[in-house]
């Protein structure tokens, strides 16, 4: 039996459509992952094979202002879990790179986050490193699906509503369907290490800016709405997002033998389920 934290978000949700059964999902009104007395409570006479943890603090620009919670959620909640002995997946981010580089990033280049969800995020990471009994961490990026709020949805909705929108064009990665990142955590649960910690990336194939984000997901939704590309100066939020965050899979892929796809795929299988759920 697998511990699913953090299950009524997006990946929470894709993952209870795969484990079904197999897992015991709850989310924060059943377990306060940063309450380590509960954490330690609810575990207790329990036989979870796996903690898989989908719980974070995401509101990139609101962690500005918000570090105590953002901490307490990235770092404070997956040291909780570590410390029950019990092997853990954790999700992290793109965002814990500076994107300063020019080529995607593989899993031994050194992290130097520039925001507090970054930060934070990377906290977290180093505390799955040093109390886990054995840990797989995967960093993932520009997250979406049919569940929850995402950027694909945001597009969908302005794009119905507006003539035209204005997104950058001068941040680069790669977007991720929560249901293929979801697949690849199965995948691993299959082959979970009982020791040690590795950390390992996965999106799904390609790069593109926000800009070319939003153009395809109008084109595959048949909306009107004009995109123009934007400098990221020209939209000025609070924290600062990584120009290129790309990262590289290629040792997620040889280790448990996943099968990736371009992300313009998995974003037009995502975008026809948004058309026959309506």
């Amino acid at each position: 039996m697998f511990l699913v934290t953090g299950a009524n978000g997006q990946l929470g949700n894709e993952l209870r459509l795969r484990l079904g059964e197999r897992a015991r999902y709850v989310d924060r009104d059943e377990l306060d992952i940063t309450d380590a007395e509960a954490v330690q409570a609810f575990v207790k006479g329990q036989s979870f094979d796996t903690i898989i943890n989908c719980a974070a603090y995401t509101a990139v620009d609101k962690a500005e202002s918000d570090a105590d919670l953002a901490e307490k959620i990235n770092v404070q909640g997956p040291e909780n879990l570590a410390k029950t002995g019990i092997p853990l997946i954790h999700i992290s981010t793109d965002y814990v790179f500076d994107g300063t580089a020019c080529v995607p990033y593989t899993e031994d280049v050194r992290p130097n986050p520039n925001s507090v969800y970054g930060r934070t995020k990377l906290a977290g990471e180093q505390a799955v490193a040093k109390y886990a009994s054995a840990a797989v961490i995967i960093r993932t990026a520009w997250l979406y699906s049919c569940f929850g709020n995402n950027f694909v949805k945001t597009m969908r909705r302005l794009g119905a509503e507006r003539e035209s929108l204005n997104v950058v064009f001068d941040q680069t990665g790669t977007p991720t369907y929560a249901g293929d990142l979801a697949a690849a955590i199965v995948a691993v649960l299959e082959k979970m290490p009982q020791q040690g910690c590795e950390v390992y990336h996965f999106s799904n194939e390609g790069v593109c800016s926000w800009y070319d984000f939003a153009l395809e997901i109008m084109k595959l939704s048949g909306l009107k709405c004009r995109v123009s590309p934007i400098e990221s100066k020209d939209y000025p939020t609070p924290a600062k997002r990584p120009s290129y965050s790309v990262l590289n899979k290629g040792k997620i892929k040889e280790r448990f033998g996943i099968a990736n796809r371009h992300w313009s795929e998995a974003l037009a299988e995502c975008i026809e389920k948004m058309k026959a759920e309506k």
